[in-house]
């Protein structure tokens, strides 16, 4: 790819960061400061994510996100990604509203809905009666 996504790099580079300490054992004081580093870094990531959702959601479409997440914290964060990407790619060109936040969750339910099998197996007794 042409441009690299720097959450993405950050993401990458911690979890080297973790390989590279499971396999040397004890934790170093220039490790402790590469964790910080990390935290930093994606604590950054985290805000930059809040601000965009911000600016491309109204304040009634953040506010049912947020409910969802507390319920549902996967689904909310794929909402998010799934807005994002629209918003990078030149999708939205207005902010979402809670009407169109609410038919993007039904059409994301209606692609992932699972279905659910319940097989019921009856004990048969050996009874000679």
């Amino acid at each position: 790819m042409a441009d690299h996504d720097p959450e993405l790099e950050a993401i990458r580079q911690r979890r080297m960061q973790e390989l590279m300490g499971q396999r040397g054992g004890a934790a170093s004081p220039q490790n402790a400061g590469q964790q910080k580093a990390q935290e930093d870094a994606k604590q950054e990531a985290e805000e930059r994510r809040q601000m965009m959702l911000a600016q491309i959601l109204s304040s009634e479409a953040r506010e049912r996100i947020s409910r969802i997440a507390l319920v549902k914290p996967d689904k909310a964060r794929g909402v998010e990604d799934v807005l994002l990407r629209a918003a990078q790619t030149g999708g939205i060109s207005e902010k979402v509203s809670e009407e169109r936040l609410i038919s993007l969750l039904e059409q994301i339910n209606t692609h992932t809905s699972k279905q659910t099998k319940v097989t019921i197996q009856r004990r048969r007794f050996d009874d000679d009666d």
